[in-house]
């Protein structure tokens, strides 16, 4: 088994090994099938290194664009990882991935006491989506959902930067402004995004923070707080989930740490499949020996 850097040549390897792992793999499928495998500096794009045998990939570490480092290495993540961002040569901004292959590379990295906004292990959640359930008020008409109008972008981008703020440790500045906006917009304009409503106004946000023919990955799921507790969050999700189930989605995945999330989440048929580490450092990391 040897490591290597991955070109355009080894996409179908890598897409193979991913595949057979999809409900922990989905930022980096669906990066890789958006942006493809060489690195050029865009969205999106990363620097893949995986260990590789007879062709087969056996584990893969990709250093992305904005800094992050996504994992989906069952043996040696930490040996993965630090070749990957050996071969990169740019700072950690963050690690996601499976919840002990994210502990293991962090060490590995001389990262384990880096400053963090986010250092969470969190409960991966799936639904097969012949098997989720529509909330009564989804099915009643009691509340609606829909994509959501131009008119409410304002509304909405707030959300997400409270989201941002609540989820994930950021700061309330004019560049995270920009940058949850931003993300926003993005999603948007993919659509995959979707708000209940009641008598047609925004109660919650759902949205997709990847998504593939086969699975997507919901995420930013967001109700304000004079508004939680009555159900909204659950007809949002449901909504996005029959979105994707009309679009020929056969799967959904999340992942959350938060317990009354995790609920509303268990109420529309999404079972725990395993967990998953989030990890942000308050400031792009080098390596500790760089």
């Amino acid at each position: 088994m040897t490591l290597r850097r991955l070109a355009s040549s080894d996409a179908a390897a890598l897409e193979r090994f991913l595949e057979s792992r999809r409900d922990s793999s989905m930022f980096l499928r669906s990066n890789a099938h958006r942006a493809g495998i060489e690195y050029a500096g865009q969205p999106f794009q990363a620097v893949y290194v995986a260990a590789v045998s007879d062709g087969a990939v056996a584990g893969v570490v990709a250093h992305s664009w904005n800094g992050m480092l996504i994992l989906q290495a069952p043996d040696a993540p930490e040996v993965i990882a630090t070749a990957c961002v050996t071969e990169s040569g740019r700072p950690v901004s963050g690690i996601v991935g499976p919840a002990e292959q994210v502990r293991a590379a962090r060490t590995a990295l001389g990262l384990a006491k880096a400053p963090t906004t986010t250092d969470s292990r969190e409960v991966l959640y799936a639904v097969d989506l012949t098997h989720f359930v529509v909330p009564d008020p989804l099915v009643d008409r009691v509340r609606a959902s829909r994509p959501p109008r131009a008119d409410e972008r304002d509304i909405l981008c707030g959300w997400r930067l409270a989201y941002d703020r609540e989820a994930l440790g950021a700061q309330d500045t004019d560049a995270q402004r920009r940058s949850s906006a931003a993300f926003l917009d993005a999603q948007i304009a993919d659509g995959h995004v979707w708000v209940a409503t009641e008598a047609d106004a925004p109660v919650s946000l759902s949205a997709f923070n990847a998504a593939l023919p086969d699975i997507v990955q919901v995420g930013g799921v967001y109700t304000p707080p004079p508004l939680r507790c009555r159900g909204h969050a659950r007809v949002a999700v449901a909504a996005s989930l029959l979105a994707a189930q009309a679009r020929g989605v056969s799967r959904a995945v999340l992942f959350t740490a938060n317990a009354n999330a995790a609920r509303a989440y268990e109420a529309v048929g999404f079972r725990p499949v395993g967990d998953y580490g989030v990890v942000l450092f308050r400031r792009p990391s080098p390596l500790a020996r760089a």
